[in-house]
């Protein structure tokens, strides 16, 4: 008998009707959104939620974004929002790549796996329309962590999904490249403070400003939002961080006037790098070269973000 293997379906109408049906059946769906792929299902249904866990590996501690329509949706299935928390809903849901860490009613209808436990979830919605689409279809909110094994390298391309899933989920639908190729940021309003808990593409400190409420230090207590772990993000081969000269067994990726065998943005645009982040680490783990290098990020406005996740990726591993 031949191995399973997973369709790679266009983003169309009858691919997303086929996505809702396989959801509808407990399956996980690999999806675009505009941050990277996710890999969907439905978030009320524990089993279904445990097939996300199963496909990727991931530890049960780790909670999982779950996406919506709209905060109305939301709350309809047990999160209790504050109005701070609409308000920044408000002006970045649909818009730019924003996740809120909500309070979970006891008598919500989303899956203990999907908190791992905790007494909050961690919501957003997408400004991708196959993702979108895919919530009408459904009518349920959707778990969808990135696409990928737990702790590799995050997929910003259909292809890159299948390296890792390919014969552990059903579907993948391709809808092109991701625009940000980087996590949503996510934040928790706390009192009187936005406190972030993943820096990304939205700054955190400029939704505590919208929203008048003072911007806190990043959190330092429990996981709570994907994440938080110390070592992410990881390629499968060692990744030296802050490299200038590579030594003969590392494949050096560049940036700015450091060149390497390959560049995340010659012109040191950091919205550029950060775009090509994951697909330049799939790029080097795909080398013959044993060990991976990357030149310095200036740890400012974005590259704090990018410097976050390449701190996780180089973090020591355990076990």
């Amino acid at each position: 008998m031949s191995a399973p293997t997973t369709r790679v379906l266009p983003y169309t109408a009858e691919t997303i009707a086929e996505a809702a049906r396989l959801i509808a059946a407990g399956q996980p769906v690999a999806m675009p959104t505009e941050t990277v792929y996710g890999l969907a299902a439905d978030a009320t249904n524990g089993e279904a939620v445990a097939r996300i866990y199963e496909a990727k590996g991931r530890p049960s501690f780790n909670p999982l974004i779950v996406h919506v329509l709209d905060m109305d949706q939301a709350f309809d299935f047990g999160a209790r929002p504050s109005v701070a928390a609409r308000e920044a809903a408000a002006i970045y849901w649909g818009k730019a790549p924003l996740t809120i860490v909500v309070p979970l009613s006891p008598f919500a209808r989303i899956s203990r796996l999907v908190t791992a436990g905790l007494g909050t979830v961690a919501l957003r919605c997408s400004a991708h329309p196959a993702m979108m689409d895919l919530l009408r279809a459904c009518g349920t909110p959707l778990a969808a962590p990135s696409a990928n094994r737990s702790g590799r390298i995050s997929p910003t391309r259909a292809e890159h999904v299948l390296a890792s899933l390919d014969g552990r989920i059903p579907l993948i639908v391709d809808g092109g490249e991701s625009r940000h190729g980087l996590e949503s940021t996510i934040i928790k309003i706390t009192g009187e403070e936005v406190v972030p808990l993943r820096l990304g593409p939205v700054d955190a400190a400029e939704v505590a400003m919208l929203i008048k409420m003072k911007y806190g230090a990043k959190w330092k207590g429990l996981v709570e939002a994907p994440g938080q772990l110390e070592s992410h993000y990881a390629p499968s081969k060692p990744l030296r961080l802050n490299v200038e000269k590579a030594a003969p067994d590392e494949w050096l990726i560049g940036f700015g006037a450091i060149t390497g065998e390959t560049n995340l943005s010659a012109s040191s645009d950091l919205v550029e790098a950060a775009s090509k982040l994951f697909e330049k680490l799939h790029e080097a783990e795909l080398q013959d070269r044993p060990r991976i290098a990357i030149a310095p990020i200036p740890d400012e406005d974005l590259g704090a973000a990018i410097n976050d996740r390449l701190r996780r990726a180089a973090a020591p591993r355990h076990g």
